[in-house]
């Protein structure tokens, strides 16, 4: 089926109000999600393969546990990076713009594709950005994300790593943040193949015909996803009914 930008950015928000996260902070989720689907990248497909982690009010919050000059460390204790990143992003930029290079090392996050949204808020800031990551689970591939300041877009590339490679923490994720003029982002290697590469211009293209023609998604997901919305609906309803008759 298909449906429109503002059907997506309306049932996400309710998706993640349902799931009892506060005002601004699901916001930021629905947002996240909503780049990765509108740019072509199956962002709601992602969002069902995190749901349990997404929902998961249980493990610890995230938590900064190392702080040096230029470098963050951040324990997200196995948590979806929708409910951990944005709240602490904040924090990395605003150092990045004071000091003009930050570097944060999220450890034990999950679902990080979801930074690809973040790194546009990045450069709308004024700051170049760039995110690393490998996969968890079978062949490791290397995940790489970057922007430049004032860009609408970024770049994202994925290729597979050498069997006797170094390989980063394996459920972590690797963010660094910079002003213009300053070090510029991390050089890498250059893969013989990759698996995939979408550059800015194919990310625009995405977003403009996503925005003229709709976005697929499955019946099926989506009759998840209003089932998981309904919770707001029940909530303001009884809240209602609480408070009928008592002004």
């Amino acid at each position: 089926m298909l449906i429109s930008a503002n059907e997506l950015k309306a049932l996400l928000k309710r998706v993640f109000e349902g799931m009892g996260y506060a005002l601004g902070t699901y916001e930021d989720a629905a947002a996240l999600v909503g780049w990765l689907h509108l740019h072509g990248e199956d962002g709601l497909g992602e969002l069902e393969r995190a749901l349990d982690l997404v929902a998961d009010r249980e493990r610890p919050m995230a938590e900064l546990i190392a702080e040096g000059p230029a470098t963050l460390t951040v324990e997200c204790h196995g948590r979806s990076a929708l409910n951990c990143l944005p709240s602490l992003l904040e924090l990395a930029s605003v150092q990045a713009l004071e000091q003009g290079l930050v570097r944060v090392d999220f450890l034990h996050c999950h679902n990080r594709k979801f930074v690809l949204g973040l790194l546009t808020a990045c450069a709308r800031q004024g700051l170049w950005a760039q995110a690393f990551w490998d996969n968890g689970h079978g062949p490791v591939q290397r995940h790489v994300a970057w922007i430049d300041a004032g860009d609408a877009n970024p770049t994202y590339q994925t290729y597979q790593l050498a069997a006797d490679a170094p390989l980063a923490q394996r459920q972590s994720l690797s963010l660094t943040l910079g002003i213009p003029g300053d070090p510029q982002r991390l050089t890498e290697p250059t893969p013989v193949q990759y698996d995939q590469r979408v550059s800015p211009a194919e990310f625009a293209l995405a977003g403009e015909q996503a925005l003229e023609n709709g976005m697929e998604v499955s019946p099926a997901l989506w009759q998840r996803l209003n089932r998981l919305a309904e919770a707001v609906l029940v909530e303001n309803s009884e809240r209602s009914r609480s408070g009928a008759g008592g002004r």
